[in-house]
């Protein structure tokens, strides 16, 4: 791999995206900037390459009627024509509306309609039957612009050009100049929110807002050393979480960017790429962490042996527990024995894996940590651009999600709600100042809806999220993903909902882990693809005997008294789950209401 030097931008002079760009490019020209897999090889695009398709995109755009203040669609995969899409729309100051690949024809049109959006860019057949099904229905037929061979039947109705048909345009005009006049504080993307409460709401971001997210960044990196900086990106760039730190962080600090072909390569994508930081939600790192246990629970003898006492001393030390001398002796040996290989999984030279978008439970930070996986909690929603608060390194508090970023200020409202103000709070919910005003108060303060407080060393300890507190008939209250997160780290349970709101006790509904159904299945003689074993008896009181381990470290109110099964995983086709796999819970709530209810009257 070629170095790419390393360089910040000056983070204290305000700027925009493109002007950020333009200017790393300028400095970096031929140095390696975003790489991409083909036929088995990793192929890199130059900074020069990129500044070169940017120019061409944004010419045809341009070409094509789209200017300032327009709205621009894109629905793709990772891949680095995303990021040379959205900052194309930026050149000729148009805003870009990221779109989940997940999304239904219900959903983009709601963001078409919603957004009123003149273009859309998206690349796969399969991604581009939805977008056109929507674009066919929108109040304002969109121009879509096609990454991919379509291979169309017949016209379907809307504008269409190819985007070869667009770079080509391009290249035979200049680069557009609305860049040069915008300003800071202009609108740079919407990002509609994952909607776990209702109908998504387009959060607009401004290039000040992102900027302050990657200031706060680097603050944090300087602490690890800024150096060659690799990124591996995989959570999806439609989320504002990714789009800040896995696309304009490392722009602004002249880092290279792998786009990893999938979850399924990237244990791979991993060992090639050997990235120094990545990003990703909590239940990602729930996996790895399932897989890695059944993998060392199937092995016999020393190295299992020896992995279980890696994480035993690892954890002790992690909770600053003080080992004697033959521990201390036996832990350095782990580091070379257990831990310098597991190290080698993740490529060998990562400085932070940063978890965010959801709480990650402490069982879960607490195993990487013992095998010295270094992983940084952080905190934000898709209103504060995403970020607010981070874990530092070296001074890791598993219990909490970290200090403020530089230029956030965090304060915390009578019921404990944690309201954050600085230059990453959104400029408002788009064509929506009803809702804004809700969250943003007159003194600049995000209402975040979390309740938390701050521990005595500053850093932000969340105990729930503000709306999905349970308050039992008995008046106390409740925080079922506290009661989730231990559910789900049992073998048995892959997915859990805590239920009980103005009920006496608390009820769950659990989704077996299917690897544990095969295994259970396999030595009870049943098939583990028939329905029916749901109603085993056996089956039941294993996963009542999980349930009673969980309950056996709660206290009385988080106690789950029953149990029912959901036939089906929760999951982002079936809306039970949100793109970054948190727990729709009106949804589930609206399926399984009845069920749950039936709970109370055994």
């Amino acid at each position: 791999m070629t170095a790419t030097g390393g360089r910040a931008i000056d983070f204290d002079t305000p700027t925009t995206l493109p002007r950020m760009f333009y200017e790393q490019a300028g400095a970096l020209d031929e140095r390696p900037f975003l790489w991409r897999k083909n036929e088995g090889t990793w192929h890199p695009l130059s900074w020069r390459e990129v500044a070169a398709r940017v120019d061409a995109v944004a010419a045809g755009l341009a070409a094509q009627g789209i200017g300032p203040g327009d709205r621009v669609m894109i629905v793709a995969e990772n891949r680095p024509e995303w990021l040379i899409a959205d900052v194309a729309a930026m050149v000729v100051g148009a805003m870009t509306v990221p779109a989940y690949t997940t999304n239904t024809v219900a959903d983009h049109l709601h963001v078409m309609n919603d957004a009123e959006v003149k273009a859309v860019i998206v690349s796969t057949r399969q991604l581009a039957k939805r977008v056109f099904g929507a674009a066919g229905q929108a109040r304002i037929a969109p121009l879509v612009v096609t990454m991919d061979e379509q291979a169309l039947a017949q016209n379907p109705g809307v504008e269409t050009i190819t985007w070869d048909g667009l770079m080509d345009l391009g290249r035979t005009l200049p680069r557009p100049g609305q860049w040069q006049t915008a300003q800071a504080d202009d609108v740079a993307c919407i990002i509609y929110t994952s909607g776990t409460g209702g109908a998504p709401k387009g959060v607009m971001l401004s290039h000040r807002n992102v900027l302050a997210n990657c200031m706060g960044a680097f603050d944090v990196l300087k602490i690890l050393g800024l150096g060659d900086e690799v990124f591996l990106s995989f959570l999806p760039l439609s989320h504002s979480y990714e789009h800040s730190a896995g696309q304009f962080f490392p722009m602004s600090i002249g880092a290279q960017i792998y786009y990893a072909e999938g979850i399924d390569k990237l244990s791979d994508n991993f060992q090639e790429v050997r990235p120094t930081i990545a990003t990703a939600v909590p239940r990602l790192y729930e996996f790895m962490r399932g897989r890695i246990l059944r993998v060392m629970e199937r092995e016999e003898g020393l190295k299992k042996k020896l992995f279980f006492k890696a994480l035993e001393l690892g954890g002790k030390t992690v909770e600053g527990c003080r080992l004697g001398p033959v521990q201390k002796l036996t832990n350095w040996l782990l580091d070379l024995l257990v831990r310098r290989k597991i190290a080698k999984r993740f490529g060998g030279r990562l400085k932070a894996l940063v978890s965010g978008g959801a709480p990650l439970n402490y069982d879960v930070g607490l195993f990487f940590l013992a095998l010295k996986v270094p992983i940084l909690q952080g905190y934000g929603q898709t209103e504060a651009a995403p970020v607010i608060s981070v874990n530092r390194p070296g001074k890791v508090r598993l219990e909490s999600v970290g200090p403020p970023l530089r230029g956030v200020e965090v304060m915390f409202g009578q019921d404990g709600e944690i309201l954050a103000r600085g230059p990453m709070v959104m400029r408002g919910y788009w064509q929506d100042d009803a809702a804004t005003a809700r969250v943003i108060d007159a003194d600049g303060w995000l209402h975040t809806g979390d309740i938390g407080h701050l521990d005595a060393e500053g850093n932000i300890v969340i105990t729930d999220r503000k709306k999905d507190i349970i308050v039992n008939s008995g008046g106390d209250n409740i925080a079922p993903q506290r009661v989730e997160g231990f559910l789900t780290l049992e073998a048995e349970i892959a997915q859990a909902m805590v239920y009980g709101d103005r009920r006496p006790h608390l009820v769950a509904l659990l989704v077996p882990d299917p690897d544990w159904v095969k295994t259970w299945a396999a030595k009870h003689g049943r098939d583990a693809a028939d329905p029916t074993v749901h109603d085993d008896p056996a089956f039941l009181s294993a996963l009542d005997t999980a349930v009673g381990r969980v309950n056996r470290n709660l206290s009385n109110i988080e106690k789950i008294r029953r149990f029912c099964i959901a036939p089906e995983g929760f999951s982002v086709d079936n809306g039970m789950l949100t793109p970054t796999l948190k727990i729709r819970r009106h949804v589930i709530r609206q399926t399984y209401g009845e069920t749950l209810e039936g709970l109370y009257e055994k």
